[in-house]
């Protein structure tokens, strides 16, 4: 713990250097591949440094996010010696089996809410290599769920400023759990009448 927490201030820092924005983007490219911390501290961050800019931290976060999910995709596709040792820090042998059977039974679902939620995005991109998951499929929902999570904090952040900070800390597990709970009851209802 003590060490995550030592992670979490280095990221931090960056937001007061002048190489915020390129370490934002190394940030997210790193989480969504291989690094335990979510970029979300540093788009938080320099996002209330210049609110103002919140939508542009926002889109360089997605931007290095669904990269470095293309790069989870294609190592767990080419490179799996090294990527399970990644995957399986983050979890058991029947968590990737549940991973397993979503991808099998929801591929794009899977990798949207899975890229929207704080579920650790890279089990999901290494697992979508492994399994040969349709790459296209794979970066569309990368791209529709990673941009939809940044730019959610970010239009917080624009919106209403520095006090938003405390809600997005306090409330942001509840906020995508809810919004997945909606996703997938909607999924189920389209389902049903169709």
């Amino acid at each position: 713990m003590h060490l995550l927490k030592r992670l979490y201030n280095w990221v931090l820092h960056w937001a007061e250097t002048p190489y915020g924005v390129p370490a934002l983007f190394v940030l997210a490219f790193a989480e969504s591949s291989f690094f335990p911390v979510p970029p979300d501290v540093l788009l938080i961050a320099l996002s209330l440094s210049i609110p103002k800019n919140a939508f542009k931290y926002a889109l360089v976060c997605a931007a290095g996010s669904v990269t470095g999910g293309a790069f989870g995709y294609l190592l767990g596709w080419q490179f799996w010696e090294i990527a399970q040792g990644i995957l399986f820090r983050y979890v058991d042998q029947a968590g990737f089996e549940t991973v397993r059977h979503y991808f099998l039974e929801y591929e794009a679902w899977a990798v949207g809410i899975a890229g929207f939620t704080p579920i650790p995005y890279k089990v999901f991109t290494i697992a979508a290599g492994f399994m040969r998951s349709n790459f296209s499929v794979f970066i569309i929902a990368s791209l529709l769920s990673r941009s939809a999570r940044f730019f959610f904090v970010g239009g917080l952040i624009y919106l209403f400023g520095p006090p938003i900070r405390e809600f997005i800390d306090k409330y942001f597990e509840w906020a995508t759990l809810a919004f997945t709970a909606l996703l997938i009851g909607g999924i189920l209802v389209l389902k049903f009448l169709f």
